[in-house]
């Protein structure tokens, strides 16, 4: 799963809008905790995938997402106490001792587990749709040479492979204990960022990323960089309004509380406008 550049408002906007974006929702998932908001965020990023055509993508991101979500809401239901109504009594189980399994943990568990699943299609999200070249180009500022070695080590993949592989087989060759992956994968990322590093430093001696700013100066903000830049500060605000003022109340423990009334209704709904809304400016997405 790499970044790909397509026909979309959001591969069209800048790197910034971009995180912006994606932040927002990773903020929002974070911050919120009814089910019902939970599930509009889902929808909202089922959305924004199928914008910016990487609902490919998110599927198989989705193959992941979903195991993780599972083992989340069953350890949680497992391994909590509380809550007051008690849907199976397992007895005394190994390790866990003895396990009554509440409805009020079960339910927690699985908007854990919802939780986890959005961050990972937020993160797979912001993967395939926001240039990563575009996103180390923001820190240039802050360490030039940085941002060119986590892009050059980032391009050397291929190299850390090989170098993996290598040092298995010279590994393999000496008497004793094989070594461990993680000793395996240590040495060869030290090497490929040592590399990195001595190109970085070699391509900045030659006076690399130097240019002057065009004549024009600095290009203009497009319609899909305001757009995506509005709808994640009218997601955060959302978000956290729906915390602070109660318009998604949920409560687990003890007992069950998740009403769903109008609050709750328009709060799921904005979520899912806004989110919306930038897709559909489709002038200017070309490749």
């Amino acid at each position: 799963m790499s970044y790909r550049r397509r026909a979309s408002p959001l591969h069209a906007a800048r790197a910034a809008s971009g995180c912006a974006y994606c932040l927002a929702l990773v903020i929002a998932a974070l911050v919120l905790s009814a089910p019902l908001a939970l599930a509009a965020l889902a929808v909202a990023i089922l959305i924004a995938g199928a914008g910016a055509r990487v609902l490919g993508e998110l599927a198989r991101a989705a193959r992941l997402a979903i195991p993780v979500a599972l083992a989340v809401a069953a350890i949680n239901a497992l391994v909590t106490r509380d809550g007051l109504t008690v849907i199976a009594r397992l007895g005394d189980l190994p390790i866990l001792g003895h396990t009554d399994i509440t409805l009020e943990a079960t339910v927690y568990g699985g908007v854990l587990g919802l939780r986890a699943a959005i961050l990972i299609l937020c993160g797979a999200l912001y993967t395939v749709a926001v240039d990563p070249d575009e996103v180390l180009r923001l820190f240039r500022r802050v360490s030039f040479r940085s941002a060119l070695t986590a892009a050059l080590a980032t391009r050397m993949v291929p190299v850390l492979v090989r170098d993996g592989r290598r040092f298995a087989e010279a590994q393999r060759c000496r008497p004793g204990r094989p070594p461990g992956r993680v000793a395996l994968l240590r040495a060869s990322t030290s090497g490929a960022l040592d590399r990195a590093l001595d190109v970085a430093a070699a391509l900045e001696v030659r006076g690399y990323g130097a240019a002057r700013r065009p004549a024009g100066g600095r290009v203009p903000w497009s319609r899909h960089d305001v757009g995506f830049l509005l709808a994640a500060a009218l997601i955060a605000a959302v978000a956290v309004a729906a915390r602070v003022g109660g318009w998604a109340p949920f409560q687990a423990y003890p007992s069950l509380r998740a009403p769903l009334g109008p609050q709750e209704l328009i709060a799921a709904l904005a979520l899912v406008l806004a989110a919306s809304l930038p897709f559909l400016q489709r002038r200017g997405v070309g490749r």
